[in-house]
């Protein structure tokens, strides 16, 4: 399973908005200050800032000083939220994702479920929606705070520590 750009630059642009937005003291974040520091295409970030605003994740402010800031705390806003408002799907499996009488599979009424002919479901799905949510339940428990105060690199540390142990 792979993260596309989508929702890892939503992610670094929304990393640096935080940090950018503290130490300018609540201070709106241009863009083209993100952009540049990430090199991510201002475009690209503008559809990005489009979706998270919708969402509810940042605030715009317009004219001089404008930009963007967090819509809430930093530590209150979770990876898979960012990931999930840019549209970035958090699943491993393919079923739903074949198109049935120009439908997605899954939205219409008799739709199939399945990634199988016929609508069956192949023999790992369970394996792959598992995994799906337990990455979820990972990005769901990681805060933009979490990312900054680089708090990932001691649940590694911890998680290693508890495996040298467990052998």
């Amino acid at each position: 399973m792979r993260l596309s750009t989508k929702g890892r630059y939503a992610v670094m642009a929304m990393t640096d908005l935080a940090r950018r937005q503290d130490e300018a003291e609540g201070r709106a974040v241009a863009l083209a200050e993100i952009a540049a520091r990430q090199q991510i295409s201002l475009s690209y970030l503008e559809q990005l800032f489009a979706r998270l605003r919708r969402k509810g994740l940042v605030v715009s402010a317009r004219g001089p000083g404008g930009g963007y800031r967090l819509a809430r705390e930093a530590r209150d806003t979770a990876i898979a939220d960012i990931v999930l408002a840019v549209d970035e799907p958090l699943r491993a499996t393919r079923c739903g994702l074949s198109k049935v009488g120009g439908a997605k599979a899954g939205v219409g009424k008799g739709a199939p479920k399945g990634c199988m002919a016929g609508g069956a479901q192949c023999l790992t799905h369970d394996l792959w929606e598992e995994m799906g949510r337990q990455i979820h339940g990972y990005l769901a428990s990681v805060s933009v705070a979490d990312v900054l105060d680089g708090k990932l690199k001691d649940r590694t540390r911890a998680n290693k520590a508890g495996e040298m142990a467990a052998a």
